[in-house]
C-alpha cells in the first residue's frame, strides 16, 4: 500500500493558544536540527538529534516560510508566466515538506500519547495553510493566467503536465468555490480532518486495547511451537499474563491463530474481537463513518460532482463510478462462484468435526490451511524455514539486481528512528541513487498493515540538484523467537515484493519537480508497479535463487516449489471476493448524492446482501474499522488494487513472453513506468510499455478465475 501523506488527505484548523506561542519561543532556537541543513550522508534526516519539541516550531516556521513565499507570487507586479508564477509555487515550502515527511510517517509507526497530543495540534494548522493556498483567489488568478496563456511560452512536456496538474489541483482544491461558500467548504475541511485523525486513532486504540489470555495451553492444540513461543513472551510485557499465553490483534498474531489452532471456542472468540472492532463502546466508529461520508459527499457538490466517488474518478485512470462498478462485477462473478465452491468443500470438514454445525466466517481460515495441507501437502509451517526474514529480502535484492542491475548495502551508520529499522543504500552503475529504510516488526506505537511513503522524495532543486529519493517501508512482519529468525509465509513474501514495487517505483523516478516525481500518480495507477513486483516472488527460477532453509542453507526442493505453483490458485474464490467486497462497500459509502443517514451494521449488511456475499466470508475491512478508506486516502479507491491488478498481470505478460529477466523488457518498464512519474498521462505510459492497452483476461486466468 502506498500511504499517502496526511498532509495531502483533507485536515482542518484550530487556533492555538498562547501556550503554544510561549512553547515555540523556548524551543525555536538553534538546536532545533529542522532549521539547519542536515549534515547526515545523503541528508537522511538525523533521527538522533529530532525530538518531540521541535516539531511544532519547524512546522510553524514551515508554514510562515511558504506563506511568505506565496505572498512574494501575488504581489509581484509582472503578467504571470511559468517562471515567475508556477516555479516559485513549485518550490516554495521546503521547510514545510521537511518537517512534514519525518513527522507525518512517524505518527503512523512510532504514535504515542504525546505524539497523538502533537497531531491534533499540526494537523488542524496544515489544513489551514493549505486551504489558505487552494483558496488564494489571487494566487489562482495568476496560475489560471498562464494556464490560458500556455502557447505563449515555449513549455517542454513536463512543464506542460506541472502546469496541468497544478491548475487542476487549485479547481479541485476549491478555487472556483463562490466567495460565500468558502466558510462553509473550510469549515467541512476542519471537520474531515478532525474525523478521519479520530478514526484512525481509535482503531488503534481499540486493537491494543484487546488481548486474548489463555492460561492452559492444551486449548492451543494446533499452534506451532514459535507461535506458542511467541504468546508466552506476549505475556511476560504484564505481570497479571507472566506465564500465560497472549494472542493479540496484530496481523501476524491473528491470522496464524485462526489458521491453526483447533479449538473453535478460541477462534470465534478472537476473531469476534477483530471484526466487531471500533462498533459500539469505548472506540465506537459509526458516527464517524456517517460524518465523514455526508461531509464528502457534500465538499464534492461544492466542487461541481455529484458524489465524491464522482470527483475522485475523474482525477483516476477509470474516470467514472460506472467504469468502476463494472470492472469489480467482471471479477466478482466468477470469484463468489469460485468461493462457493470453496464454502461447500469447507463446510462437509466442518460437519466431520462438528456435526451439524454451520461454516462461519472464523473457520474458513482453518479449514482452508487444512484442505490446503490436504490437496497439495503444503503446510505453511513447511514453507517458512525457506523464507526467513534475511533471506527473502536477498530474494528481493537479487530480483531487483537481475532487472535493473541495481545492488543494495545496508549501512549501520545512518541514523534510525527505531531499532528495528535497517537503512540501505541502492547503487546503480557505483552511484547511490536512493537510500531505503525498512522497518520490519509491530509494535504497539504502530499502525497495522504495510505501507510505503518519502521522508524525501527526488526531485531537481532550482539550481539543477538532483535530490535522491529517501524510502520509508513499514510492514508488521513476525518478529524474530528465540533462536529462531523472522520466518515468512506466502502472503508475508508477497507483501515485501509488493511495498518494494513501490519504492522502486520511488528510487528510479527521474523528474525535475517534486509534484510529478515517483509515485505521485492517479490512484489506480499507483498499485500497479507494487502489484507487478508480487509476480517475481514465486517464480520458479527466483525461488532456487534465493530461498534457502535457515537451518540447513538446503536450496528450496523442485517438490514444494511444485506445491507451491500447483497452489497459486488455491483460495482465490475467498482472496477476490473478500478484497472486492471491501471495494464495492467503499464505492457504495461514496456513490450517495444526498445526505444519508447511514446505520451499521445495516447500511454495510444491505451493501453485502446486494451483491451475494455468502455469510461465511467478511469484507475483508469492515466498515468500523476501513483505515484505507476512512483515514488512509483511499475513499472511493479501494477498487485501485483490482484496476492496478488488470495492468500488473497483463504487464507480466510480456516478461513472461520474453523470459522474467529479459533485458530490454525490463528496461522498458523501467524507463516507460517507474522513471516517469506522472509526467505523462497513465494510459499513455502503459501503452509506451505494452505496446496496447490492457485486457482483464491475465488477471483472471491468473487467478484461476477463468
Amino acid at each position: 500500500m502506498k500511504r499517502y501523506p496526511l498532509i495531502m488527505c483533507l485536515i482542518l484548523t484550530t487556533v492555538l493558544g498562547a501556550s503554544c506561542r510561549k512553547h515555540q519561543t523556548e524551543t525555536a532556537s538553534n538546536d532545533n536540527p529542522f532549521f539547519k541543513e542536515w549534515d547526515t550522508p545523503y541528508g537522511v534526516p538525523p533521527f538522533d538529534e529530532i525530538q518531540k519539541s521541535h516539531y511544532l516550531p519547524a512546522f510553524e516556521e514551515g508554514i510562515k516560510q511558504q506563506r511568505e513565499a506565496i505572498e512574494t507570487i501575488v504581489n509581484n507586479s509582472e503578467e504571470p508566466t511559468f517562471g515567475n508564477t508556477i516555479i516559485p509555487y513549485e518550490y516554495s515550502g521546503e521547510l514545510l515538506n521537511k518537517v512534514a515527511a519525518v513527522f507525518l510517517n512517524l505518527v503512523e509507526c512510532c504514535n504515542d500519547a504525546e505524539m497523538k497530543k502533537l497531531s491534533d495540534t499540526i494537523i488542524p494548522m496544515l489544513t489551514k495553510h493549505e486551504d489558505d493556498i487552494m483558496l488564494s483567489q489571487k494566487l489562482f488568478a495568476r496560475i489560471k493566467c498562464v494556464y490560458e496563456n500556455q502557447e505563449k511560452e515555449q513549455l517542454n512536456s513536463e512543464q506542460k503536465r506541472l502546469l496541468e496538474i497544478i491548475y487542476k489541483s487549485f479547481v479541485r482544491g476549491g478555487a472556483n468555490v463562490p466567495a460565500d461558500k468558502q466558510d462553509r467548504f473550510r469549515k467541512i475541511n476542519e471537520q474531515l480532518s478532525k474525523l478521519t485523525l479520530k478514526f484512525g486513532n481509535n482503531v488503534l486504540d481499540a486493537t491494543n486495547s484487546y488481548k486474548l489470555v489463555v492460561s492452559d495451553v492444551k486449548k492451543l492444540k494446533g499452534l506451532t511451537e514459535d507461535q506458542l513461543h511467541n504468546a508466552l513472551e506476549a505475556g511476560k510485557k504484564d505481570k497479571a499474563t507472566a506465564g500465560k499465553y497472549v494472542f493479540t490483534l496484530d496481523i501476524p498474531t491473528w491470522e496464524p491463530f485462526l489458521m491453526n489452532c483447533e479449538d473453535r471456542e478460541l477462534r470465534k472468540e478472537i476473531w469476534t474481537a477483530y471484526a466487531s472492532r471500533c462498533l459500539g463502546g469505548k472506540f465506537d466508529n459509526a458516527a464517524v463513518i456517517n460524518k465523514i461520508a455526508n461531509l464528502r459527499m457534500e465538499r464534492a457538490k461544492m466542487l461541481g460532482f455529484d458524489s465524491y466517488a464522482a470527483y475522485v474518478l475523474d482525477d483516476c485512470m477509470a474516470k467514472t463510478p460506472d467504469a468502476v462498478y463494472a470492472l469489480l462485477h467482471q471479477v466478482w462473478n466468477p470469484a463468489l462462484a469460485k468461493a462457493k465452491t470453496e464454502a461447500a468443500d469447507y463446510q462437509k470438514m466442518l460437519s466431520k468435526d462438528h456435526p451439524g454445525a454451520k461454516l462461519e466466517a472464523f473457520d474458513w481460515r482453518y479449514y482452508s490451511e487444512k484442505m490446503r495441507k490436504e490437496k497439495y501437502d503444503l503446510d505453511d509451517e513447511a514453507i517458512r524455514p525457506y523464507f526467513a526474514l534475511d533471506t527473502a529480502v536477498k530474494g528481493l535484492f537479487y530480483v531487483c539486481n537481475n532487472l535493473y542491475g541495481i545492488t543494495f548495502k545496508e549501512n549501520t551508520e545512518l541514523p534510525i528512528y527505531h531499532p528495528d529499522v535497517k537503512a540501505f543504500e541502492v547503487y546503480d552503475a557505483g552511484e547511490v541513487i536512493a537510500v531505503v529504510y525498512m522497518d520490519f516488526f509491530p509494535r504497539e506505537s504502530k499502525r497495522s498493515g504495510a505501507w510505503m511513503t518519502n521522508f524525501r522524495e527526488q526531485y531537481y532543486t532550482r539550481d539543477g540538484e538532483n535530490q535522491i529519493p529517501i524510502v520509508s517501508l513499514v510492514f508488521n512482519f513476525t518478529k524474530p523467537s528465540g533462536n529462531k529468525p523472522s520466518m515468512l509465509n506466502v502472503d508475508q513474501v508477497e507483501t515485501l515484493f509488493h511495498e518494494f514495487g513501490h519504492a522502486l517505483h520511488s528510487i528510479f523516478s527521474n523528474c525535475h519537480y517534486r509534484t510529478l516525481s515517483g509515485t505521485n500518480v492517479p490512484r489506480d495507477f499507483v498499485e500497479m508497479p507494487s502489484q507487478f513486483m508480487e509476480h517475481f516472488a514465486f517464480e520458479p527460477e527466483v525461488m532456487k535463487a534465493y530461498a534457502h532453509h535457515y537451518k540447513t542453507g538446503e536450496t528450496i526442493p523442485d517438490s514444494l516449489i511444485k506445491k507451491i505453483s500447483a497452489a497459486s490458485t488455491f483460495g482465490q474464490g475467498f482472496i477476490n471476493t473478500e478484497l472486492l467486497a471491501a471495494s464495492l462497500l467503499d464505492m457504495d459509502y461514496h456513490v450517495i448524492t444526498a445526505k444519508t443517514d447511514f446505520k451499521l451494521p445495516e447500511f454495510e449488511d444491505e451493501s453485502m446482501n446486494k451483491i451475494g456475499l455468502i455469510s461465511s466470508i467478511i469484507s475483508r475491512y469492515k466498515s468500523p474499522y476501513f483505515q484505507h478508506v476512512f483515514s488512509g486516502g483511499y475513499a472511493a479507491g479501494y477498487y485501485s488494487y483490482t484496476w492496478a491488478a488488470m495492468l500488473d498481470n497483463d504487464a507480466f505478460e510480456a516478461f513472461r513472453e520474453n523470459g522474467i529477466f529479459d533485458k530490454n523488457t525490463a528496461t522498458s518498464f523501467r524507463t516507460n513506468i517507474l522513471e516517469k512519474g506522472n509526467t505523462e498521462d497513465a494510459m499513455t505510459l502503459y501503452v509506451a510499455f505494452r505496446g496496447h492497452e490492457p485486457s482483464i483476461d491475465p488477471l483472471l486466468r491468473n487467478r484461476g478465475l477463468k
